[in-house]
């Protein structure tokens, strides 16, 4: 896959322009048949909607901590008890197995005729995710359907973000050995690096006819150190559902303004143990991809993920942790004593933490202070999860200087 450059999704109002270019079919002495992944991501930019609303199916059924979507027990759940069945499987996944509204079905469930038709209708919409290879043929879902979710999510975020100023031009022209400061005198230097028009000024200055050696003026370029951030995400059950699936969001759009800009970025899932990790890394598909997978489940330990990304990070670059959750913490004999511990650890090793909290209780609030004063970050007390993406671009800007 292609990712877009920052122009060019600043300057367009066309969706087909924010989303990365396919191509189709490569032209290699004939053509060849497109990947499972072009398909799909062609079906996204085309705007099937069918398709997409698989992809928001799939990706719901992960954020629900769903195992498998077998049509008989769904139906049972919502005939039984539609309100605990509503907690259980979110408005998302009702609406999009059934066709109906939510509210709709609440109020007719019990009828034996709309029993049938809503019976119906999910069985054959499990069984089109099964035969379209979506779901296996146990009802969980299959790396194609993981796939189809991802390219889902990274065309949803992008799409948003883009209203809120995301993608803005740069004032500086970045270049491969760094910007533009200041010049120096020649010194068998990059040719590239000649500032030809120093270079005559300070031949003229000296009276000479022809440019010599010695007149030879190179830019002064300064040199950017490079980035590495490590997005740890709170996948404990209280994170479940829309907290969750915004949580995903967010890890899309730091990889994609992260690695554009050549930095790298991590993973770090954690509950109750660390769950799942990707090292700091530069592919934003693999990052993609497990975002996309993560599922909520069981309480929350930082200290853990505090200590698994020292592990991550490498020795040479700027480090930062942005920790996500909406609690601290809940395991361990002694939590704080060990969250805090884990923080001046990370600091020993040039980490710096900054936390978002989402709707933390006043003890969680007080210890995040401590976290960031130690970590030397910033706190984000959120209220609006819609705003998370906004508030991590954010503190990944002010971590670049």
């Amino acid at each position: 896959m292609i990712i877009p450059s920052l122009e060019e999704t600043h300057d367009s109002d066309d969706i087909e322009r924010i989303v990365p270019e396919v191509d189709l079919i490569r032209e290699q002495k004939g053509k060849l048949k497109p990947t499972d992944e072009e398909k799909l991501m062609h079906s996204i930019l085309e705007d099937d909607k069918e398709t997409i609303s698989d992809g928001k199916l799939i990706s719901e059924s992960i954020n629900q901590g769903i195992g498998s979507l077998t049509p008989e027990m769904i139906l049972d759940n919502l005939v039984k008890d539609y309100k605990l069945a509503k907690k259980l499987y979110g408005e998302t996944i009702i609406r999009e197995l059934t066709g109906y509204n939510p509210n709709y079905i609440e109020k007719n469930i019990k009828i034996p005729e709309f029993k049938r038709e809503i019976g119906k209708k999910i069985m054959d919409k499990i069984n089109d995710l099964k035969e379209q290879g979506f779901l296996n043929k146990d009802g969980t879902i299959s790396d194609k359907g993981l796939m189809l979710s991802s390219l889902v999510l990274y065309v949803e975020e992008l799409d948003n973000l883009i209203p809120k100023g995301f993608g803005e031009k740069k004032s500086k022209k970045k270049t491969l050995y760094g910007d533009k400061e200041d010049y120096k005198n020649f010194n068998h230097d990059r040719y590239k690096n000649i500032a030809i028009k120093q270079s005559i000024k300070t031949a003229l200055r000296r009276g000479h006819s022809l440019l010599t050696f010695e007149d030879l003026k190179a830019y002064e370029r300064k040199q950017e150190g490079h980035i590495s951030i490590i997005y740890g995400i709170d996948a404990s059950g209280s994170m479940k559902g829309e907290k969750l699936r915004i949580a995903k969001k967010a890890g899309i759009a730091l990889a994609y303004k992260a690695i554009e800009e050549k930095n790298k970025v991590g993973i770090v899932v954690f509950g109750s143990e660390i769950k799942d990790f990707i090292e700091p890394t530069m592919d934003f598909m693999s990052i993609l991809k497990k975002l996309a997978e993560i599922k909520a489940s069981m309480e929350t330990d930082i200290s853990k993920s505090i200590n698994k990304s020292i592990e991550l990070f490498s020795k040479k670059d700027t480090k930062h942790l942005i920790l996500l959750t909406d609690a601290l913490p809940t395991r361990g004999e002694m939590p704080e004593k060990e969250t805090l511990l884990a923080v001046s650890n990370a600091r020993e090793n040039r980490i710096t933490i900054s936390i978002i909290g989402i709707n933390l209780d006043s003890q969680g609030l007080s210890l995040a202070k401590k976290i960031v004063e130690i970590g030397q970050g910033r706190l984000y007390k959120v209220k609006d999860v819609a705003e998370i993406d906004k508030i991590i671009l954010e503190d990944y800007a002010l971590v670049k200087g």
